[in-house]
């Protein structure tokens, strides 16, 4: 099945093609020797698509790696719209940054070098929100926190999507002693009892196998 996922990915790709910009952030995140877990372009896309359905004029990422998904969304932005991402790994922030650039939008995108565990509170206490979308896309062990974050960096109306939220199935196994699945399994739980939101989670399946997002709007009164 995963060949048929991949062929149908590239049907996608040959329909809505991206562009030598993303395809090379894709090519540097490999040869800087970068894990190969951004998001598919196909996925990309779908996160253009939803920046672009919000109206978003702010956005916040939890987790950079090297860009590819901040490039995407900070794309459907208007000129003097803001995408904040938030990088724990001096690295990938750099690899990152010089991405972001290479794409032109140095002035629309902000790199944050830190623990989103604490860059996160730090936004807070700026007044940095409030984020019209804000994709989480980090480790997994904190992420029913990130969300809570989320929730209080947004707005009524405002999506938040979590990334890797059915990994391959496995979501399933309630016995895994895997610190990232019980991670994802504590936030899928907390997710479907939020008051604060209204949301559901999609699994999907291409290139990058089976897994799924979790996509939440905020509700008028939390």
């Amino acid at each position: 099945m995963h060949t048929l996922w991949v062929a149908v990915d590239q049907y996608i790709n040959d329909l809505f093609p991206s562009d030598p910009t993303l395809d090379s952030v894709l090519h540097l995140t490999r040869e800087a020797g970068m894990p190969q877990i951004n998001v598919s372009p196909v996925q990309g896309r779908l996160l253009y698509v939803l920046a672009l359905a919000c109206n978003a004029r702010k956005i916040l990422e939890i987790g950079t790696l090297a860009g590819y998904s901040a490039i995407w969304m900070a794309r459907a932005l208007p000129v003097d719209g803001k995408l904040i991402t938030l990088e724990v790994d001096p690295k990938h922030a750099e690899v990152a940054r010089a991405n972001i650039a290479r794409a032109g939008l140095a002035e629309r995108v902000e790199v944050r070098l830190g623990a989103a565990l604490d860059t996160l509170p730090q936004l807070a206490a700026e007044g940095a929100g409030p984020f019209d979308l804000i994709f989480i896309d980090a480790d997994k062990i904190n992420l029913t926190t990130y969300f809570d974050w989320a929730v209080r960096l947004a707005r009524p109306g405002s999506m938040i999507i979590a990334d890797n939220v059915i990994r391959g199935g496995e979501v399933l196994n309630a016995t895994s002693d895997d610190a990232g699945l019980q991670g994802v399994r504590r936030f899928n739980k907390a997710l479907a009892a939020d008051p604060r939101v209204t949301a559901t989670i999609l699994q999907m399946v291409g290139s990058k196998g089976h897994d799924g997002l979790a996509l939440a709007v905020v509700r008028g009164e939390h």
